[in-house]
């Protein structure tokens, strides 16, 4: 553990409360991809069935419940709780043409060929595209609530420290997961136009929205 990875892990935690607040306080999920949040479902259940096998620390499993617990939450919110409020019309994005791809990547290019080590590879390899479907939400919407893109941003600064986490394992504890590296790089770059309109629009007090 590291100074880089408690605050990612913290913004990761924020971005996920943030979501959770906007639609309780709101009592709607307008503006929120469901098939994002379910994608994102997937890769906690995925990457933490250890979670009764393999313990690490009080915090490592503690974080694992919230992740799960929340994701779960999210998802019963959207297509339960406040089902009425769900923009299905502009959620379109093909889930199958992300996980599919992603679920035969992760059987050929793995560390370990083993049932565990299969499910963290795809959930690493999903979440690094788990976004999409909410980015072009946003652009096929033409704009985001400031609160959803508060969210983005949070999830997207929990990547970047990620990113900053792995520079300083490989020059400190000589640590280089070339799998978790080069996925990482990917998700930050997805969100590189969001980081440049939040900072540009949202920051000044104008509403985001992305190029239709």
């Amino acid at each position: 553990m590291n100074i880089f990875r408690l605050v990612g892990d913290l913004c990761h935690l924020l971005a996920i409360l943030i979501l959770l607040w906007k639609i309780w306080k709101t009592r709607s999920c307008a503006g929120i991809s469901g098939k994002s949040q379910v994608m994102f479902a997937l890769v906690f259940t995925a990457r933490y069935l250890d979670l009764f096998t393999n313990f690490i620390s009080v915090y490592n499993t503690s974080m694992k419940v919230i992740y799960i617990s929340c994701a779960f939450a999210t998802v019963y919110l959207i297509y339960i709780k406040f089902k009425a409020t769900y923009d299905s019309n502009s959620d379109t994005f093909r889930m199958e043409f992300l996980i599919v791809p992603v679920g035969g990547l992760a059987f050929l290019v793995n560390h370990d060929f083993s049932p565990l080590e299969i499910l963290w590879t795809f959930s690493i390899y999903l979440e690094s595209v788990a976004i999409l479907p909410q980015l072009f939400m946003i652009s096929k919407t033409g704009e985001a609530e400031t609160i959803t893109s508060h969210y983005l941003f949070a999830l997207g600064a929990y990547r970047g420290l990620y990113i900053v986490n792995w520079v300083y394992r490989f020059y400190f504890e000589g640590f280089f997961d070339l799998i978790a590296i080069v996925a990482g790089c990917v998700q930050t770059i997805l969100y590189c136009d969001f980081f440049y309109l939040y900072i540009t629009k949202v920051l000044q007090g104008k509403k985001l929205s992305l190029p239709a």
